[in-house]
């Protein structure tokens, strides 16, 4: 099934059952839907295809009569990829726009932050743009998750990588919050794995876009293979 084709029949169901219950974003004509991009900060080449690519989703399911006869209504806020702006974006559409569902919203501390506001008040978490293993740990009735986990893909490529390039100096670069936290515990993972440890770790700040230090760090310790939880 196709993801456009996914998206609609999980919201057609869920608004089916939740149109009985008067559930909040779901009225007689129409479904809201919210979404948290960054649209202004380090990931808004990201961000706004994001956005650009639910809206061309919207419109086209909307010209097809919607879901059930209910026309979609997307509400975007922009996070500018700050987990303390995300808390108030979803602040915004969880108790002001009243959407039913929060739709690939972008970044793993993002999540993080928002989610509480939006369970508090029964909103879904769709398909977040983001593969941490929170977005489905622990279980939770309105998490929705899509991606295969960071960690897991890290962990499960690390070894082969090795093995291919013959390296012996691992060495990683991670943005300092939970997305970077991911990507480096699936790397110390694999490595544990086969009796290793990295040879050197370093890290960034999110929104950097100076890493000539982290650079000069992993050449002066020799690396031949870094992962980048970037």
């Amino acid at each position: 099934m196709k993801l456009h084709h996914f998206a609609a029949s999980i919201i057609a169901s869920l608004a089916m059952a939740g149109a009985c219950a008067q559930t909040q974003g779901v009225a007689k004509d129409s479904i809201t839907l919210g979404s948290i991009q960054d649209l202004s900060g380090p990931l808004a080449g990201f961000g706004k295809q994001a956005r650009l690519g639910m809206m061309l989703r919207v419109d086209e399911a909307n010209e097809q009569g919607g879901v059930n006869g209910r026309k979609l209504d997307l509400k975007v806020e922009d996070s500018g990829y700050d987990p303390k702006r995300a808390v108030l974006a979803a602040q915004k559409l969880v108790n002001q726009d009243k959407i039913f569902i929060m739709i690939g919203h972008i970044g793993t501390a993002q999540n993080l932050a928002a989610m509480p506001v939006q369970f508090s008040k029964n909103v879904i978490n769709f398909l977040p743009l983001t593969g941490a293993r929170e977005m489905y740990e622990p279980w939770h009735r309105l998490k929705y998750s899509s991606f295969v986990p960071y960690y897991d893909q890290i962990r499960l490529a690390v070894p082969r990588l090795i093995k291919e390039k013959n390296a012996r100096k691992i060495c990683t670069i991670y943005q300092d919050d939970e997305f970077g936290l991911e990507v480096m515990r699936g790397g110390e993972a694999a490595l544990k794995a086969m009796g290793l440890e990295f040879t050197e770790k370093t890290t960034y700040k999110r929104g950097a876009t100076d890493f000539s230090s982290q650079v000069a760090k992993m050449k002066s310790a020799g690396c031949d293979l870094v992962i980048l939880g970037t």
